[in-house]
């Protein structure tokens, strides 16, 4: 009797073992994160399996871009792909378009917790598609400028603040470009002129610092969003027919001119944060650094922002359960909850309770720069806006010609005009 007893009680405690083992909760992720983006969003994962014993992330990095967007349609299509995934904002529009994203409906955003007061309204707003919600935005991530504090501070463009100045307004930010242009092996600025993306995001800022709009009601620059785009790009393309910005310049070879010392300040993206903070740190950048956000040149702030994103996909005949949709909403809060390990790599983080925390305002120089997210203007929502689609083509055929001094820039713009408003007819 005693062994029965005792067969029992095992029996028992493996069956209570086997249930508590199929009640956690499996969550597939894929992510497009690599670099020091990947290297951080990995420790956030082993940190939320850690602290989370009932609910287990398995994750998947892809390649960024197409290929990624590209599986998570076809895999969404045929009833497969992940419970969760990372999307940037920019690219909402077209995932919406071909049923690639689940509808997060308010109810099931109340219940997680989530509220939009929580966000700026603009990052928001950019996680809705006519009012609905396909994503949670996870950080804002814009273009910066970044300088050095010892060229700026000889060339009296340093206040005591360690702040540039007498940089808004176009023409005082040429003034200041001419300054600290001083021969050949000193420019006043390096960007990536020969990037499609780098050339995007400049001349979106510059285009809604005036108050311009790319697409509206279907129509490509209409009105007179097309003499506003015209007077972006014309600027640009001043910065590299003075010499003032070197012509054709690669990512790699864009940042090195800045970390060499060569180039007094450096528009990039936020994500360049960290290169700056390590060459710092080690001893290798020769100088002191900083970053704020894109001086105003024209009529009012605006800088070009896209997030990092959290969306479900709309598996096809293999919809999500509500426990599972309850358990990818609880990663989600969490990883927002948690933001703040995100922002050291450059990213502001979307959700307000941690930038409004004191533990970010003492993050130099992010919480310089995070002014921006008050202003920051997102791609248009279009199905040919966003990374890597044919806005951003349109950028590499026709506006960086004109960025590098070939070709006119009321040219460049009409080509780009035409050819896009095609792709929505």
């Amino acid at each position: 009797m005693r062994g029965f007893m005792k067969k029992a009680l095992a029996t028992a405690a493996l069956l209570a073992m086997t249930a508590g083992a199929q009640a956690k909760e499996t969550v597939v992720w894929w992510d497009f994160l690599s670099g020091g983006d990947g290297v951080r969003m990995k420790a956030l994962l082993d940190q939320f399996n850690k602290e989370n014993p009932d609910i287990e992330i398995q994750a998947t990095t892809l390649e960024w871009g197409v290929p990624f967007y590209t599986k998570v349609q076809t895999s969404a299509a045929v009833g497969e792909g992940p419970d969760v995934m990372t999307y940037h904002l920019s690219r909402l529009p077209l995932g919406v378009s071909t049923g690639t994203l689940r509808e997060l409906t308010p109810d099931e955003l109340k219940a997680a917790g989530f509220s939009g007061d929580n966000y700026a309204p603009a990052n928001w707003k950019a996680a809705q598609v006519d009012g609905k919600q396909y994503a949670i935005p996870f950080d804002i991530h814009s273009i910066i400028l970044y300088y050095n504090k010892d060229l700026l501070k000889k060339a009296g463009l340093l206040g005591d603040d360690g702040l540039p100045k007498g940089l808004d307004g176009a023409a005082n930010f040429e003034a200041a470009l001419k300054t600290l242009t001083t021969g050949p092996d000193q420019v006043g600025l390096s960007i990536p002129t020969a990037d499609n993306g780098t050339t995007w995001r400049v001349f979106y800022t510059l285009l809604a610092q005036q108050g311009g709009s790319f697409i509206n009601d279907g129509k490509v620059l209409d009105g007179d969003n097309a003499d506003k785009a015209t007077k972006a790009l014309a600027e640009m393309a001043k910065w590299t027919t003075e010499g003032w910005v070197p012509k054709q310049t690669e990512y790699p070879a864009s940042i090195a001119l800045f970390t060499s010392g060569k180039a007094a300040m450096h528009i990039n993206g936020v994500w360049e944060v960290p290169t700056m903070t390590d060459l710092a740190k080690s001893g290798k950048l020769g100088f002191e650094w900083g970053a704020i956000q894109i001086p105003v040149l024209f009529d009012q702030p605006a800088t070009w922002a896209d997030s990092h994103s959290f969306a479900v996909p709309n598996r096809k005949g293999k919809e999500i359960s509500p426990e599972k949709l309850k358990a990818v909403l609880t990663v989600i809060k969490w990883m927002n909850e948690h933001s703040i390990f995100w922002a050291t790599a450059g990213h502001i983080p979307a959700y307000l309770p941690v930038t409004d925390s004191d533990e970010f305002k003492k993050m130099l120089p992010n919480a310089i720069y995070s002014t921006l997210a008050k202003t920051a203007t997102f791609d248009p929502s279009s199905t040919i806006a966003g990374v890597a689609s044919p806005i951003y083509e349109a950028a590499s055929n026709y506006f960086m010609p004109a960025f590098n001094g070939d070709g006119a820039p009321a040219d460049a713009i009409s080509a780009a005009k035409d050819e896009l408003q095609g792709l929505l007819q």
